[in-house]
């Protein structure tokens, strides 16, 4: 029932009532035109169930069975803080409130579903809890490590270009390309190499022509001219977005000349870049081990 954005694996959060209890009613965070199920333990009652100053800003409250559907109209201002009021069929009032969660404009998240437990103790709540911790260990995980790769000496190269401070690094352009898309993003390419013949980097200047559409980075990929072995690189961008209307910026990756060795003698590579939204392919750089000679 609850729908996920992008592709991206449905936003679920569970909710202890008795972790709450000294702060009031739990926040439950929606977005516009995304469905948010409140998962009960129990049947709710529909005739006493009811949201305050709803009307215009989403569908009508549905109550059925164990579950409470929210869809809101539009998205909610991150100020805006509606009263939820959950009766379940033993008379019991779980008060909730509704509303945003948008720390940034291109950060909206919202619950698409929320597993409501009233007692932290029963086997349910247990086992939820459980898979709570082991999802945030994973995720720390996930972050120490993503942490440990970008502390290199080739993401920081690769921060300076990104920010256009070229003579602050060893490199040097020996070529450029210009890529057009239909949208109107242009991609001016270029190739560089490091004045030791150690290390490569491709520096991309996006500028965003598009009347309306904005554009942003899906993926990089830098793989072998045969497609079957992806190499290792370090990337970093001026920003998140380009806004329409020539909004412009920089994405700079940076490899090291071993990313083109194996076992048969270098490797041709290929980097491409992929938009968000689409995934359509917007430009690609064929890069050789000779680039590196002077």
């Amino acid at each position: 029932m609850a729908v996920a954005k992008d592709g991206r694996e449905p936003n679920e959060r569970n909710i202890y009532l008795s972790d709450h209890t000294s702060r009031g009613a739990p926040d439950v965070y929606v977005v516009g035109g995304i469905l948010t199920v409140l998962r009960l333990e129990q049947p709710c009652d529909p005739a006493r169930t009811r949201m305050l100053a709803w009307e215009g800003r989403f569908e009508p409250v549905e109550c059925v069975g164990k579950r409470v559907l929210l869809e809101p109209l539009r998205d909610l201002e991150s100020e805006d803080r509606l009263m939820l009021l959950v009766t379940l069929a033993d008379g019991t009032e779980l008060p909730f409130t509704v509303t945003s969660r948008q720390e940034t404009t291109d950060d909206r998240t919202g619950d698409q579903q929320v597993n409501v437990f009233r007692d932290r103790e029963a086997p349910k709540a247990v086992l939820a809890s459980l898979y709570d911790s082991l999802r945030r260990e994973g995720q720390l995980r996930a972050e120490v490590e993503r942490y440990r790769k970008e502390d290199s000496v080739n993401h920081s190269l690769a921060g300076l270009l990104a920010k256009g401070d070229t003579k602050q690094t060893p490199f040097r352009q020996r070529y450029t390309a210009l890529f057009k898309s239909p949208t109107g993003v242009e991609l001016h390419v270029s190739v560089l190499a490091s004045r030791n013949r150690d290390k490569a980097a491709v520096v991309f200047k996006v500028k965003n022509n598009s009347p309306t559409e904005p554009w942003s980075l899906m993926e990089a990929r830098l793989i072998t001219d045969d497609g079957r072995e992806e190499r290792p690189f370090a990337l970093r961008a001026s920003q998140k977005y380009w806004g329409p209307g020539g909004q412009s910026g920089q994405i700079a990756v940076v490899l090291d000349a071993s990313a083109f060795d194996s076992k048969t003698g270098p490797d041709r590579l290929v980097l491409e870049l992929f938009r968000e939204g689409d995934g359509l392919r917007q430009a690609w750089v064929h890069l050789d081990k000779q680039m590196l000679r002077w």
